[in-house]
């Protein structure tokens, strides 16, 4: 099974130049923790929930007048979505992280894949789960 079928498609992005009041508002009406970041159309971050809080809200900034690219994470692993649901397995598992955004070629976001869809797959299931659990001790 190839990742472009598990992935979650309906992708919410934020421009980076948004500020974090915005993506926040974006986060609770959509009911996730993560956007990835674009500028021109191209990835060039992710921002969480936990980015808002331990580099933002901590040092007293204002959600008005902080933009998004002042706390999103630059370092982003991404997968193609050709590549196989194992391959995106390993790669979470080797960056001790919990979702890939799907890219095309010029780092074009076409949407997001996490542990948690990998766990909807039958035969995934246990792997997800060691995954997961290799995460928690890291």
């Amino acid at each position: 099974m190839r990742v472009e079928e598990l992935m979650t498609k309906n992708l919410e992005t934020i421009e980076a130049d948004e500020s974090l009041r915005v993506a926040a508002l974006r986060m609770r009406t959509c009911n996730i923790g993560a956007l990835p970041v674009t500028e021109n159309g191209r990835l060039v971050g992710m921002l969480t929930d936990r980015d808002i809080t331990v580099r933002s809200t901590a040092l007293g900034q204002h959600p008005d007048h902080t933009r998004v690219r002042e706390c999103m994470t630059f370092v982003l692993i991404t997968c193609s979505p050709d590549a196989t649901l194992e391959e995106a397995e390993q790669l979470m598992e080797q960056k001790m992280v919990r979702r890939l955004v799907v890219v095309e070629g010029g780092r074009v976001p076409l949407g997001i894949l996490s542990l948690d869809d990998l766990a909807t797959v039958p035969t995934e299931v246990l792997r997800a789960g060691a995954v997961l659990e290799h995460l928690g001790h890291a």
